[in-house]
């Protein structure tokens, strides 16, 4: 037998880098600045932080420091990178000297007025142009690879969560809000994460109704709902869910809303589909629920785009401009929130295919499947 050697799997950073060089120079600059920590990983794999990435024409540079060098050489073999002594700002130019650049764009939605200012000072203020959105419109779409990675991190968080239903009613009555969180971010760093992806929400009774709450001292109570929105971070892709788990017993109100946010979890689904405008992916979700009595109840927007971060592009809103493409991942999660009785939000990742919606997470979303 011929032994044939394994290809190596292609690196997508130079075709990211390619086509947000295209994007800088229709805006007519010769480099741009990124100092977004999840853009810089998205243009060139380096996963560390308090770097910048510089990108030209036909060259890339990361700008790094001691505590990253060795792991920039390992992670960053197609980029030049340069170990800075000093301030990032004196080393940014240091690498643009010598190179035919005239203007330089920068992160607007990521630059301090410090860091603009003294950019400002060694570079001269008219070769500094503000952008936005150059690398969030390319990462709406995830390739094949992104997706896999993706698919993982919901793995990791639904084994996670898993676990912790395992445990049984008995087990969390007597936890803290805080605890349970802590349970539950422990499981996912124990089943491959390299953190939680955002704080856990873990709302115990009437906390429900606060839709971003943070996790406190109360303790879980026998025939309490519980609350859970949670996600994994694994490889740098985030996963995002949200179930309402009930303790022996469904009570009626919760019932009967937490069928309303199932529908209209499900019409919001069916109605996201390439060329769809987002703000009418949100109008199917929101009708089930104003139909049903509750519009003044769901509080926020369908959904939003879920990749390297949490929140990112698209927006599932009323006021988005965008339309569904193949390729982009993002959360279906509508809720109703009763202030002083509680709140149910249903909350999956959807990939958006030619050929359809596809639901990668695989929870059950009935009430009844998620009684202890």
């Amino acid at each position: 037998m011929v032994a044939t050697k394994r290809k190596k799997p292609v690196r997508p950073f130079p075709r990211r880098r390619r086509a947000v060089v295209r994007r800088a120079q229709a805006e007519k600059v010769d480099a741009l600045v990124v100092t977004r920590p999840e853009d810089v990983g998205y243009l060139c794999g380096f996963t560390g932080g308090d770097s910048y990435l510089v990108v030209g024409g036909a060259w890339a540079c990361l700008i790094t420091d001691g505590r990253y060098a060795e792991q920039a050489q390992r992670e960053c073999g197609d980029v030049e990178f340069r170990v800075r002594s000093g301030a990032l700002p004196a080393a940014l130019g240091e690498v643009l000297k010598g190179r035919r650049v005239r203007r330089v764009g920068i992160q607007a939605e990521h630059v301090t007025v410090q860091l603009h200012k003294t950019l400002s000072e060694r570079l001269a203020p008219k070769r500094i142009k503000p952008l936005t959105g150059l690398t969030a419109r390319l990462r709406e779409v995830k390739d094949p690879a992104e997706v896999r990675v993706i698919r993982r991190s919901i793995g990791v968080a639904e084994k996670a969560f898993r676990g912790l239903l395992a445990m049984g009613a008995r087990q969390w009555v007597g936890l803290t809000e805080r605890d349970l969180a802590g349970e539950l971010e422990y499981r996912m760093r124990r089943g491959g994460a390299d953190g939680p992806a955002f704080e856990t929400i873990v709302a115990a009774g009437a906390h429900g109704s606060l839709p971003h709450y943070r996790p406190g001292a109360t303790r879980i109570k026998a025939g309490s709902p519980v609350l859970i929105d949670w996600g994994a971070k694994v490889g740098g892709y985030c996963s995002d869910l949200t179930r309402v788990v009930f303790l022996g017993r469904i009570p009626p109100k919760l019932g009967t809303i937490h069928d309303v946010v199932r529908r209209a979890q499900a019409a919001g689904i069916a109605a996201a589909r390439v060329g769809v405008a987002c703000k009418t992916v949100d109008a199917a979700a929101r009708k089930v629920i104003v139909e049903s009595g509750y519009g003044e109840r769901f509080v926020h927007s369908l959904g939003h785009g879920v990749g390297r971060q949490i929140h990112e592009s698209p927006g599932l809103a009323r006021t988005s401009k965008l339309r569904m493409k193949a390729g982009m991942v993002v959360t279906i999660e509508p809720g109703i929130y009763l202030p002083g009785i509680g709140g149910v939000r249903i909350e999956d990742d959807v990939l958006i295919t030619r050929d359809g919606p596809r639901r990668l997470t695989s929870l059950p979303t009935g009430a009844d499947a998620m009684v202890l």
